[in-house]
């Protein structure tokens, strides 16, 4: 009997960071993430909430500091590429369900003024009823354990807000009558619910046969990388695919604080300041110049909300050259 070869244990360390993933057909979030968390031996990562494994693209993993903003990405605005296709309905909403339906397409649903109408319908604030086939959870279990069991249980409206949609016949890429749909949409929306309360407006029925998430929260699919992509690449150069953590921040308005403040910030306490209100805001040092945190000030007072520990700072900083070179470590 051969015996099995011993098993490499990776050795951890701190990575700190914004990994932009163009997630691939067929994997989860969580398998994503840990394959990219292998390949960058990192201690502590998080993505960005789910990507459903039938979809694809922009997908945000978090490594270290980042993870304690993970949540802004999480209550982004969202934009995705659909294709529905028209006449048929199934019982997940996309093409790896049973069919339930099949009907004819009306002439009408494909024309301009149609789909301008239907358009209009499902824009701006609009509910939604969640579909079985989610990860939604009823009295402790998500929704797709009950439809896996052949249960169907009530699902409550969730209101969601649709900020921009686009549709237009996709006859030339199919055989059958399809539609495109592109979307920008607010946190909770359920593409494939979308698609099929649009082909139940154009009076036929729908399911999604593709779907591919383009952008969240600024962030487009020009800055991401494959994991095929990173795992061909040596590690300094996957670690050189790393954004800094402020990427989550960017949206928010920057205050920087001195030494002395800085220090009091980290320690959670407020700091009074010539700042003009705002809900949320990015905090760096000067001296290092690095990122503290997030806060929001009222009334000239900033107030912490998420806080880089001084470990992570100095972390952080060490991992950038220009940092160490410049002796500032010596000054956190």
């Amino acid at each position: 009997m051969t015996a099995r070869a011993p098993r490499i244990r990776v050795q951890r360390r701190p990575v700190h960071g914004v990994l932009l993933i163009d997630k691939p057909l067929g994997l989860s979030s969580n398998q994503a993430l840990q394959k990219a968390k292998w390949l960058l031996r990192a201690e502590k990562a998080g993505h960005t909430g789910t990507l459903d494994p039938l979809a694809t693209g922009v997908l945000p993993l978090c490594f270290g500091a980042a993870t304690k903003f993970s949540q802004l990405q999480l209550d982004a605005p969202k934009t995705y590429h659909a294709v529905a296709r028209l006449g048929v309905t199934t019982s997940t909403g996309d093409a790896e369900g049973e069919v339930l339906a099949e009907r004819p397409v009306p002439p009408e649903a494909l024309s301009p003024e149609r789909l301008a109408a239907v358009q209009r319908q499902f824009t701006g604030p609009i509910a939604q009823v969640p579909p079985m086939h989610s990860a939604l959870k009823k009295d402790g279990r998500a929704l797709y354990e009950y439809a896996r069991a052949g249960i169907e249980v009530e699902r409550a409206p969730r209101n969601v807000e649709i900020f921009e949609l686009n549709l237009a016949p996709a006859l030339d890429a199919y055989t059958y009558p399809a539609i495109n749909i592109v979307v920008k949409c607010s946190k909770g929306t359920y593409i494939r619910t979308l698609g099929e309360d649009i082909g139940a407006a154009l009076g036929c029925g729908a399911h999604l046969t593709f779907l591919r998430r383009i952008e969240t929260g600024g962030l487009g699919l020009a800055a991401c990388v494959t994991l095929d992509a990173l795992e061909a690449m040596d590690e300094e150069a996957r670690i050189a695919c790393l954004a800094p953590t402020e990427l989550l921040l960017c949206g928010q308005p920057r205050i920087e604080l001195g030494a002395n403040e800085a220090g009091r910030f980290l320690s959670g306490l407020r700091r009074r300041g010539a700042w003009p209100d705002a809900p949320a805001v990015a905090v760096f040092g000067l001296a290092p110049a690095a990122l503290l945190g997030a806060g929001h000030v009222v009334a000239g007072e900033l107030i912490p909300d998420r806080l880089l520990s001084p470990v992570e700072i100095e972390q952080i900083l060490k991992s950038t050259p220009s940092a160490a070179s410049a002796g500032i470590l010596e000054t956190i």
